[in-house]
């Protein structure tokens, strides 16, 4: 039989080909069980995998026999998926509002996973260009490139917000949206039934009437079929908006050459003071004409970028074409999608200003200087996009956060122990700071103003010393000289297996490079795919990887980390040298690893 990832490859290709193909019968590829083993491959490897749903469904034990049933209740069609576990995270720092997280069973996991592969190759290559959040090889970072190259020029910008939007998402209009490219009653029915399958806090059972639990697998895809209507909606308003250039060359500027042709054809013939008088009126209009546009700017262009809930439009034209924008826009969430638009957080800010997107401040230069541009001089920096670091609005409260820093008496800014970090080892120490400086940086490592977290560096690394200090109990200039190395930095050492190493403080400037991190990880298990043996093969070679009994049939055992393994039990040995999160086991081996 031909391997289902295979097939759906084929889906996306005719999907991308014909994004009006209607697609059915997909329902049947839920039925097919090398899918799961790619589902639980997909999700074994995330920190939520062991987390507990409403019951104790996790990663833990799974087996042929688990897909087995999925499967046979997915026949009959009685599969019925549990309520989410709700619980809830602040939703920004230092805010009082919490951000209601809905955590599935295990087993809803993997049935929400299979789904979203099929939904994914039949709606990823008719997404829209300008969607950035929860698809494949997009992030922040492709949002904001995109905003950077498609902006220049923008007068205005409208920064969009969406009230609650993934709690808002209307079932009914939702169903409707996908009903209209996937006519498979029988897949539609499953996608309903994940929607309505309500929720669980404080042990009392919730329906759900509207919205896509955050947490959910299925979840980030669903929203971006329902949130792709409205940038469907941006791209016919962006068509019925432009207005072309005018190439006819304005008045003003045309009068300025005028008189400079004026002025050299005289100068060829003048000679003396005269001679003089003109090579500085020449200089004189170049320089006005510098400063004057070549053509009146009477185009008009509207610009859309979003990133999941967020979305922000960029305007060349007048504050009156972004309040009609802001209205059109507010009819269509209003009405084909029933959901409103938030009038206090949906903002027009004229370019100028800093206006706020997925953390950066944005806004168009207006840069008149002359720079080297081929073998002339241009304004190469006019109208161009700047992204900067919003310092005091967002590394200023983490580090605060964090109590890194602390304001003395007289108002400065010096950086502080942090005293609830003493009980770690001096590795975790700089680990943590590590983790923390490098996250900040990297995320910002495409701002223009990336400069102004050398002060963060600095407030970060002083920190460490002085948390490293405090446990101790000296100064951090004999810290310094303790962990001092060759190349004039710091770092604490620390003994590998197979040799001496050393964990140096981070460089934030090895973060400049957005695409080129100093800290990528590499996962070498999918760079070598072809030479690992997968989660199907050991489940199928019935094998115990335990006591080596063969001919059984096995379940998985699955922990977090490994690295937080004792090394005391058998079995933890075996992991260990395996260096896996998994192993197979016998129901027997695996009963006594819980029930030792």
């Amino acid at each position: 039989m031909k391997p289902t990832t295979e097939i759906l490859d084929r889906i996306s290709e005719n999907s991308r080909n014909n994004k009006e193909e209607i697609f059915t019968r997909l329902y049947r590829y839920m039925l097919r069980p090398d899918l799961y083993y790619t589902a639980y491959k997909n999700l074994y490897a995330n920190k939520g995998a062991s987390t507990k749903g409403v019951d104790d469904d996790t990663a833990d034990g799974f087996s042929a026999e688990k897909i087995s049933r999925i499967i046979c209740s997915l026949v009959d069609e009685t599969y019925t998926p549990k309520p989410v576990r709700r619980e809830y995270i602040q939703k920004k720092r230092n805010s009082a509002k919490k951000r209601p997280l809905g955590i599935p069973t295990f087993t809803d996991k993997l049935v929400q996973e299979v789904l979203r592969m099929i939904l994914e190759a039949v709606y990823e290559p008719t997404f829209s260009n300008y969607s950035h959040g929860f698809r494949p090889s997009r992030s922040c970072h492709t949002a904001l490139k995109s905003l950077k190259k498609e902006f220049a020029g923008a007068t205005w910008f409208v920064e969009g917000d969406i009230k609650g939007c993934f709690d808002n998402i209307d079932h009914h209009v939702l169903v409707d949206i996908i009903g209209s490219k996937i006519k498979d009653a029988r897949l539609i029915k499953l996608i309903w039934r994940f929607l309505k399958a309500g929720y669980m806090e404080d042990w009392t059972y919730h329906k759900t009437y509207s919205g896509c639990p955050q947490g959910g697998i299925v979840s980030p895809i669903l929203s971006n079929i329902y949130l792709n209507e409205l940038d469907k909606f941006a791209a016919k308003m962006a068509m019925e908006f432009f207005k072309p250039k005018d190439k006819v060359r304005s008045a003003e500027y045309g009068k300025i050459v005028g008189k400079r042709d004026y002025a050299k054809k005289l100068l060829k013939i003048a000679s003396g003071q005269r001679k003089a008088e003109l090579l500085k009126e020449i200089k004189v209009l170049t320089s006005q004409l510098h400063k004057v546009p070549y053509s009146p700017k009477t185009d008009k262009v509207m610009k859309y970028i979003r990133y999941a809930d967020d979305f922000i439009i960029g305007v060349k034209g007048d504050k009156a074409d972004c309040e009609l924008i802001k209205l059109q826009f507010s009819e269509f969430i209003s009405h084909a999608l029933k959901m409103e638009l938030s009038d206090e957080k949906t903002l027009i800010t004229h370019s100028n200003q800093y206006a706020r997107f997925l953390g950066y401040d944005v806004r168009v230069r207006r840069e008149q200087k002359l720079k080297p541009h081929g073998n002339h001089l241009a304004r190469t920096l006019n109208n161009t996009v700047e992204l900067n670091v919003p310092f005091a609005d967002k590394i200023m409260p983490f580090l605060f956060d964090k109590l890194a820093i602390r304001q003395n008496h007289n108002g400065a800014i010096e950086p502080a122990p942090r005293k609830y970090l003493y009980r770690c080892t001096d590795l975790e120490i700089i680990s943590s700071y590590n983790s923390e400086l490098r996250g900040i940086c990297n995320y910002y490592g495409i701002a223009s103003n990336f400069t102004r977290l050398d002060y963060f560096a600095y407030l970060m690394e002083y920190s460490c010393l002085k948390t490293l200090a405090g446990k101790h109990g000296t100064t951090s200039r004999k810290m310094i000289d303790k962990y001092h190395i060759k190349n004039g930095g710091w770092g604490i050492p620390y003994n590998t297996v197979k040799r001496k190493k050393c964990r140096e403080f981070a460089r934030y400037q090895d973060c400049k490079n957005a695409d080129s991190f100093n800290d990528v990880i590499i996962n070498f298990g999918a760079r070598h795919a072809g030479m690992t043996t997968t989660i199907e093969q050991r489940l199928s070679a019935e094998v115990c990887e335990l006591c080596g009994k063969t001919d059984v049939p096995l379940e998985i055992h699955h922990v977090n980390k490994v690295k937080n393994l004792k090394g005391k039990q058998d079995w933890e040995i075996v992991m260990i040298a395996k260096k896996r999160k998994t192993l197979a086991v016998c129901k027997g081996c695996h009963h006594k690893i819980h029930h030792p």
